[in-house]
């Protein structure tokens, strides 16, 4: 199996071991349109048969230090979109997660996404909040290929999240590393 594993900026990057897995790394930069555009490209030139998603995220209802296997993805920015047609939520199915991780006391959750660093969360919905994951997400649906994405909560919208963030990617990294050493079917 090639598994195609993204992330959004070098402070994020963790060394994953996947047995009988290809692993390949790609940055795709902060935002929907750098992380759309790099995960297409990696797609077109690698043809995983898996794209994973990891890094930091912010939450409402949550703590910090908790880990999301999230396989559910909310646009914030699309969903205030009221055309016919327009997509702001994709799920995958489960099966991509069971096929990499144990699945025992996996914490599931649902990603929103959005082109902005929130600092207020009145109506965001879901667990963890990012700015890539969705366009990654839709770029796989596209391709027809699974897409999970693992986030460590690095912050609490509304509790000085950016300088929260900042301070965590240390934590997240470690969290990271700890998570994917212990729930990755070996």
């Amino acid at each position: 199996m090639k598994i195609l594993l993204v992330y959004a900026i070098p402070e994020e990057k963790v060394e994953i071991n996947i047995p009988n897995a290809e692993v390949i790394y790609v940055e795709t930069g902060i935002g929907k349109v750098n992380a759309a555009m790099r995960t297409m490209r990696a797609i077109c030139e690698y043809h995983p048969d898996m794209v994973i998603n990891f890094g930091t995220a912010g939450t409402i209802n949550h703590k910090v230090g908790d880990i999301f296997v999230c396989n559910h993805f909310i646009d914030r920015d699309l969903r205030k979109v009221t055309l016919n047609g327009v997509v702001s939520e994709i799920e995958f199915d489960r099966d991509a997660i069971n096929r990499v991780f144990t699945g025992h006391q996996l914490m599931y959750g649902t990603c929103n996404t959005g082109d902005s660093f929130i600092t207020q969360g009145a109506d965001i919905e879901g667990d963890v909040i990012d700015m890539e994951s969705y366009a990654e997400a839709d770029v796989c649906r596209e391709m027809g290929i699974p897409f999970i994405a693992v986030k460590y909560v690095t912050d609490v919208v509304g509790q000085n999240s950016s300088e929260e963030w900042y301070a965590k990617i240390a934590d997240a990294r470690k969290g990271l590393t700890e998570f994917f050493d212990n729930n990755v079917i070996k």
